[in-house]
């Protein structure tokens, strides 16, 4: 392989093909559902696996802990995630690699749906990659701990952060959003992020507490888990 070959190569990978995979696969998740019947019907919605307490715990339903982050409620709603989506998330892939980011990714969105599922309305229906994105603004400001001495690094955490409080501070009391689905996917993403670390940079991440991170996502994900089927009514 010549010196061309292999700078094409690599240029290649270092592209964010997972955040363009993940917009990819909501995208066409997003018009199955429109051509099923819209993606604000109700029945579309738990037909394609949108959170359902009430599915969870009386049918056993468990992927939809994992299947409303690649569902969406209407058009404005999936524009706005993807649009985030698309300069969060590569940045966030640059930064912690390809297989790391997904995993964060996936991660921070089961963590959303499962506080939504232990503290949110028995009857209510929440969808959207928010949960996960939330995660991703968590991955982002743990990597403020590590270059502390970046000024762009820096600036985007002081960005993020501002952009987190303000969002959740305007949701908290809207019923349309599922503010403990963004809740939690941030948590998720904080923790994730710390015990999966960021590679090449692993050892400056402390082993006690990438180990204790993991043993707390654990912990707040079984907690969630029983506390949902306890506050069921």
């Amino acid at each position: 392989m010549d010196y061309q070959t292999k700078m094409k190569a690599k240029r290649l990978l270092n592209q964010p093909f997972i955040t363009y995979l993940l917009i990819g696969i909501t995208t066409i998740v997003f018009l199955g559902m429109e051509v099923s019947g819209g993606s604000e019907n109700t029945m579309v919605l738990l037909n394609w696996g949108a959170m359902s307490k009430r599915m969870i715990v009386e049918y056993h339903e468990y992927w939809r802990f994992f299947t409303p982050m690649f569902l969406h409620i209407g058009w404005m709603h999936i524009i706005l995630n993807m649009v985030t989506l698309y300069y969060v998330g590569a940045q966030v892939e640059n930064i912690y690699g390809h297989w790391r980011y997904l995993a964060i990714y996936l991660l921070s969105g089961v963590s959303g749906n499962l506080l939504s599922f232990s503290l949110g309305a028995s009857n209510g229906i929440s969808a959207g990659a928010s949960t996960a994105v939330f995660g991703l603004f968590g991955a982002f400001i743990i990597l403020g701990r590590h270059f502390k001495n970046n000024p762009a690094v820096s600036f985007m955490v002081q960005r993020y952060a501002t952009f987190i409080g303000i969002n959740l501070l305007f949701n908290l009391f809207s019923s349309s959003v599922d503010i403990l689905g963004h809740i939690g996917g941030l948590v998720g993403g904080l923790l994730a992020a710390t015990f999966l670390a960021i590679p090449k940079r692993s050892e400056e991440f402390n082993i006690h507490e990438r180990i204790i991170s993991g043993m707390i996502f654990v912990f707040i994900l079984v907690v969630c888990f029983f506390l949902g089927f306890k506050n069921y009514v």
